[in-house]
């Protein structure tokens, strides 16, 4: 199940799951963009490549709005962050963590949004909670045929 911790300037979702595949599986299905939508069904596209460096064009069913991260943190098969936003003012910073388990690979991933217009904002965000969970739900059982 997801989790929610906030505070005044910083409100941080989490989910981990353990997915029956290989952290190198596991990254293979995060770094596809086009084959994104076929397995996830809380993002409607993802344009631009997984890379190092990339902005991506991502649109997802809750929103009408085209989120425009940067890919800023590449650790093959191992982590990866992906940023929006210009700190101190409103960030949002999404990190995906593979770690190698008994089951296969825990699958983490932490989205915290900080800054000094968080608590003008955070009204209007929807409940990031069950999203998380359809995310872990969905990569689950895109290995389970």
């Amino acid at each position: 199940m997801a989790e929610r911790t906030a505070s005044t300037f910083s409100l941080t979702y989490s989910v981990t799951a353990t997915v029956p595949a290989t952290p190198a599986e596991v990254w293979a299905r995060l770094t596809d963009a086009v084959a994104f939508p076929d397995w996830n069904s809380t993002v409607t596209s993802i344009e631009g490549p997984i890379a190092p460096g990339t902005r991506l064009a991502i649109r997802v069913p809750i929103s009408e709005r085209t989120f425009r991260p940067r890919v800023v943190e590449f650790e093959p098969e191992q982590r990866m962050v992906w940023q929006d936003g210009a700190a101190p003012m409103f960030r949002g910073r999404r990190t995906f963590t593979l770690t190698p388990s008994a089951g296969g690979t825990e699958f983490s991933m932490v989205e915290t949004f900080q800054g000094l217009m968080l608590p003008m904002i955070k009204g209007t965000l929807p409940d990031f909670g069950p999203v998380f969970d359809q995310y872990a739900t969905d990569l689950v059982a895109s290995f389970r045929g």
